[in-house]
């Protein structure tokens, strides 16, 4: 009887495991419709260079100052970090030419669910949301800075599908950038419009 009672109660608790392993094990789901992290109606250049990840974007606008455009999230999504990565360094809209920093200065990164994630770097100054919060298509997350290890003001952007970093698509078109291998822009134009709007953020 004892024995039986063992095996039933391994047996629940290994049953329980599959329960919590299984969904980890699932694939990604369907990329989110994310938009231009910039401004409705804006156009900014996406831009990488050699040595910088094949799907990074480097953003600047193509009108203006970069200094302190307000940064937008893409999709709705929940903050997982935000805050400091590496260190700051001194570059300021009055001391563009202050000293780098290291890593991608004040930052958020975004979890929409299904596996997909943005990242937002090098912003201005303390991001406006907290690791936790519940953000919507469109809500601003800081200012475009040049915090952290960064040349010049811009925002560096990046949408990841579970563990790899992929090409970013906006408004379901293909940003184009798709190879460090040398330097080169495109120009896009922000749909991240107030009309645009993203669901509840699945589990």
């Amino acid at each position: 009887m004892i024995w039986t009672i063992a095996i039933a109660a391994a047996t629940t608790v290994l049953t329980a495991a599959a329960f919590v392993v299984v969904p980890m094990l699932l694939p990604p789901g369907p990329r989110p419709l994310f938009q231009l992290p910039v401004a409705c109606g804006e156009t900014w250049e996406l831009g990488t260079y050699p040595g910088h990840d094949d799907f990074d974007l480097d953003m600047f606008p193509t009108k203006g100052s970069a200094w302190g455009r307000p940064v937008y999230a893409s999709y709705g999504g929940t903050v997982i970090e935000a805050g400091i990565n590496g260190e700051l360094g001194g570059r300021t809209p009055k001391n563009p030419k202050g000293p780098k920093g290291r890593g991608g200065g004040y930052w958020v990164k975004i979890d929409h669910g299904r596996k997909w994630t943005t990242q937002y770097l090098h912003m201005l100054e303390p991001p406006l949301v907290e690791v936790g919060d519940k953000v919507v298509q469109g809500q601003q997350l800081g200012k475009v800075g040049s915090t952290g290890n960064s040349g010049a003001p811009h925002l560096h952007y990046e949408q990841h599908r579970g563990w790899e970093k992929v090409e970013a698509y906006f408004d379901g078109q293909p940003s184009g950038i798709t190879t460090d291998d040398h330097e080169y822009t495109v120009r896009r134009t922000s749909k991240n419009c107030p009309a645009v709007s993203s669901p509840d953020v699945p589990d």
